[in-house]
Formats: C-alpha cells, sequence, structure tokens
C-alpha cells in the first residue's frame, strides 16, 4: 500500500515539472498582473461606481457578490463579481438544474430567471468580473489563466480536468475569448490544458488585447 502512494506522489510531481515554466516567466506574469490590475482599477473606477449605482436601483441586496471557487493547487478562495442575480439564487438553483445547457458539471442556462435586469447587461459586457481584478491584485488570480471552477465541480473533475489546478486561475483565457458557453464542458477543459502547455508572457498578452473585444459586448457571454 506505501508503494502505491509513494508511486501516486512521484507521479504527481512529474506532472508538475511537466507544466512548469521558468521563473522568469511567473516574475514578469505576476509583474504585469500588479501594474495592470491596479492600472484598471484606476481607470475603471467611474464604470465600477455607475454600475454600483445600477445595481442598488436595480435590485435589493449587496452590490457585490462573492463565491468559493478552486485555484491553483486545490486551494480555496472568495471571488469577487457585481451581483447579477436576485439574493436568494443558489437557493433556486436546484427547481432550475434540469434546464441546463451546458454539459458536465457545469450550470449554464441561457435565459436564467435568476439574472436581474441590470445583470444581463454586465454579463453580456463581462462587466461583472470587474470585481476580480481585486482577486488578481491579491495574487488569488492572475490577468491570464483557466477560469475557476466551484469546488462542488471541482470534485467531480477526472485526472485529466485537474491539470488546470496548476496554474493559477485567471480573468480570462482560450475559453473566455473563443465562444465561452457555447463550447462544452471538456472542449472548455482542452482548451485550459493546452494554455497550461504553451503559457508564455506573449501569449499573456494577446489573450489580454483579445479580451478587450470581449468587454463591448460578446453574443456567448451569458
Amino acid at each position: 500500500m506505501q508503494n502505491v502512494q509513494v508511486g501516486e506522489e512521484t507521479s504527481e510531481v512529474q506532472r508538475e515539472d511537466k507544466y512548469t515554466k521558468s521563473l522568469s516567466y511567473y516574475f514578469i506574469k505576476r509583474t504585469m498582473d500588479i501594474f495592470f490590475s491596479l492600472i484598471g482599477i484606476i481607470l475603471l473606477s467611474p464604470i465600477f461606481i455607475i454600475v454600483c449605482i445600477l445595481i442598488r436601483i436595480d435590485s435589493k441586496g449587496p452590490i457585490l457578490f462573492s463565491q468559493e471557487r478552486v485555484g491553483k493547487g486545490g486551494k480555496h478562495f472568495k471571488m469577487y463579481k457585481f451581483r447579477s442575480m436576485i439574493v436568494n439564487a443558489e437557493e433556486l438553483l436546484d427547481k432550475l438544474k434540469d434546464n441546463n445547457e451546458m454539459s458536465g458539471p457545469m450550470f449554464k442556462m441561457r435565459e436564467d430567471p435568476r439574472i436581474t435586469k441590470i445583470g444581463r447587461f454586465i454579463r453580456k459586457t463581462s462587466i461583472d468580473e470587474l470585481p476580480q481584478l481585486f482577486n488578481v491584485l491579491k495574487g488569488q488570480m492572475s490577468l491570464v489563466g483557466p477560469r475557476p471552477n466551484l469546488p462542488s465541480e471541482v470534485a467531480q473533475f477526472h485526472d485529466y480536468h485537474r491539470i488546470k489546478l496548476l496554474a493559477k486561475p485567471g480573468l480570462t483565457c482560450y475559453w473566455q475569448v473563443m465562444g465561452r458557453n457555447e463550447i462544452g464542458f471538456e472542449e472548455w477543459m482542452k482548451l485550459d490544458v493546452k494554455y497550461i502547455e504553451e503559457r508564455n508572457t506573449l501569449i499573456d498578452i494577446k489573450l489580454i488585447w483579445k479580451t478587450f473585444f470581449v468587454l463591448f459586448g460578446d453574443e456567448n457571454a451569458r
């Protein structure tokens, strides 16, 4: 039994080594995260204020929504979003599961009745994701990396899916700029693994640039 455990640990270390990048890449990536997240928070602060006011007018409840997600190495953290749903949205999820339009452990529904009026707009423009710049600043996320999953979703992952946990989760990645919710779960996981295999500073910069166009309206966002 002990030999099996040692073998499993060795295999895990070998897998991490396979996807590990140079120290210079991680240093540049973290420097970019701090610099661009700070600039983003400052430049987008007027949008933050306007969205906060609109959410408050549109529906009762908190302006920000925090949700437990799984980050690098399986570590849990609170991910921030502007609230785009009614306050008791989580409680109503079980009643809507039969309407799930996403394969795998994910839940997505095009005409989700829990989404508020302003919520539809900020989701369409991805403005609801902007508070995650604070997650980036805190080091819990990166500007570019696999989108973080819920613990309940990660619990259903196979070994191949867990490769995405070798990288810090990000605001954007291949999935975010290549169709988002029109992409099935398995294809999404393949794109995340593809990023972890290929990632370098140039790819990160290209993905950040492409994400700007998503902010101005993505027909696949919901």
